[in-house]
């Protein structure tokens, strides 16, 4: 168990005959139950899976279940969603609290795995995700190939889960509670690679908040199975699908939004651009001058990206709420500057947590906005935005060492 919650991870393979062992055998001796399933592979996969349940299942102590490994078989290849999909209904079944999910190409780190399980059992999340840019201002050692890509699904991912303050949904190490799994419609979750896309939008609409956690991912010689030529289309397609799906549900059919009315008009009026600058090309439009057809073109053109821009910045703001995330250790900002992102964390015994806010936070850490950092690290603060940002700045000044203050 971690942290008084059992716990499993999903293992997805698929011909990864030469890394399915290890790393299973990797796997953290805190959780309870490995679902190893072989997606019908056509190498030694399946054999691999079960001579390394045979070997983990006898060390086990069988606290919280007689086998820790439970190899699982499809006997026709179904896709990684779809491997994933097994592992997640098992869980459910058997009322898992955090069901992970580690690719058995043994890309993902083990030791990452209590970070994204953290903000689960702390309440904070209900399921979280590896960010491998978090914190980073380049690719790092991710092929320049997948990098593009991973841009360009982040960016649509955006716009079809609504998740605008999550990155990198292309990243598989994830974790999700039992309540998500119960919740979100698991069961017609998509089932080829773009799953993770899929599930973000499902988590959206079932209002599950997502939590981004720093997680390098280790590139070595297995080799990719995602075909990119054929990859990107098919999952911008299903992204616009879930989209439209995610904007009816969500705020036509549970509640309305004027975000949709923004969106349509924003569809609308790029329609009519396109179709008044086809007609000006084909010379098909003689109602007017080129110049005022031009000048109408140009304006259906402007009114779309406008309308646009207005149903982005609804849509965000309606979801902020759901969107959070973890940065790495040690990203401290500079004296008299505010940390990057929506909120920052500081610990103090002496300070009064918001409601709702902070509450969920244990020995005594309360969230601090930019703004509130900036007085708090500022040599000439001014007037204290909150409560909260004087006591902290007043903590920090008295927990100075007496060298700095031996002046005064």
């Amino acid at each position: 168990m971690y942290r008084e919650h059992t716990t499993a991870v999903v293992v997805p393979a698929y011909n990864e005959e030469p890394f399915v062992a290890d790393t299973i055998e990797s796997v953290p001796a805190f959780v309870d139950r490995i679902y190893a399933v072989d997606d019908g592979s056509t190498d030694d996969t399946w054999r691999e899976i079960r001579d390394a349940a045979d070997r983990v299942n006898a060390r086990s102590d069988g606290d919280a279940f007689d086998d820790r490994v439970v190899p699982i078989r499809h006997e026709q290849n179904r896709g990684v969603g779809g491997a994933i999909k097994t592992g997640y209904l098992r869980a459910r079944e058997e009322e898992i609290d955090v069901t992970a999910v580690m690719g058995g190409d043994g890309q993902m780190e083990p030791e990452v795995l209590g970070d994204l399980f953290d903000p689960i059992v702390e309440g904070r999340a209900d399921y979280t995700k590896g960010n491998r840019f978090l914190g980073q201002t380049d690719s790092g050692d991710m092929p320049t190939f997948r990098f593009v890509g991973n841009t360009i699904l982040t960016a649509l991912t955006k716009v079809a889960s609504g998740y605008w303050g999550n990155g990198d949904p292309q990243s598989g190490y994830t974790a999700i509670s039992l309540r998500a799994l119960e919740t979100a419609d698991v069961e017609s979750m998509y089932e080829f690679y773009g799953y993770c896309n899929d599930l973000l939008v499902k988590l959206n609409v079932a209002e599950m908040r997502v939590v981004d956690v720093a997680s390098p991912i280790t590139y070595g010689d297995e080799e990719s199975h995602i075909k990119y030529r054929t990859y990107i289309p098919k999952v911008s397609a299903m992204l616009g699908r879930n989209f439209l799906w995610r904007l009816k549900t969500k705020y036509l059919v549970f509640d309305f939004n004027p975000l949709v009315a923004a969106y349509a008009a924003g569809a609308v009026s790029s329609l009519a651009a396109v179709a008044s600058a086809v007609g000006e090309l084909r010379g098909v439009d003689r109602t007017a001058t080129p110049v005022a057809r031009g000048a109408l073109t140009l304006l259906f053109a402007l009114v779309g990206v406008l309308s646009f821009v207005f149903a982005m910045t609804l849509d965000a703001a309606a979801n902020e709420h759901l969107s959070d995330a973890v940065h790495p250790a040690g990203d401290v900002p500079p004296a008299g500057e505010a940390p990057e992102g929506d909120a920052a964390t500081v610990a103090t015994d002496e300070v009064d947590a918001p409601a709702g806010v902070a509450a969920r936070a244990e020995n005594g850490a309360v969230e601090l906005e930019p703004r509130e950092w900036a007085y708090v690290l500022s040599d000439d603060p001014g007037d204290p935005p909150t409560p909260n940002a004087a006591r902290v700045r007043e903590r920090l000044r008295d927990d100075q060492p007496q060298s700095d203050t031996a002046a005064d």
